[in-house]
């Protein structure tokens, strides 16, 4: 399964910026998938993850009310809509998709992940 992860770009802080992650083609198991980011000098961490249904969903305590996931699994697609960015949600964004449908915040749990996009927040 390959993973393409867009939509990242330059925005002003307090903005908005829409990712998406789509998928080559849908594995064998209904999949949760997450999106991680890491920042320059940082370790990779955990942003938000959708379960196959996408009934539950799970935050990263630095997004909690700030950023949404959502899936069309029809288009095989999940996507990330940030809102009230700040400078420091500067990071590479990375998409990664699990082998069960409901999956948390830790790395371990994703078998497949795409390249990153990167979204930058200026003050």
């Amino acid at each position: 399964v390959q993973l393409q992860a867009s939509g990242g770009g330059l925005v002003q802080a307090g903005g908005s910026q829409r990712l998406s992650c789509s998928a080559s083609r849908r594995t064998s198991s209904n999949n949760a998938v997450a999106w991680f980011r890491q920042a320059p000098g940082k370790e990779r961490e955990f942003v938000a993850s959708i379960s196959w249904t996408g009934s539950a969903t799970y935050y990263g305590d630095s997004v909690k009310g700030r950023f949404t996931i959502s899936r069309d699994n029809a288009k095989s697609t999940v996507y990330l809509q940030m809102d009230s960015l700040k400078p420091e949600d500067t990071a590479v964004y990375y998409c990664a998709v699990a082998l069960r449908s409901v999956a948390g915040k830790e790395q371990q749990e994703y078998r497949y992940w795409g390249q990153g996009t990167l979204v930058t927040v200026s003050s």
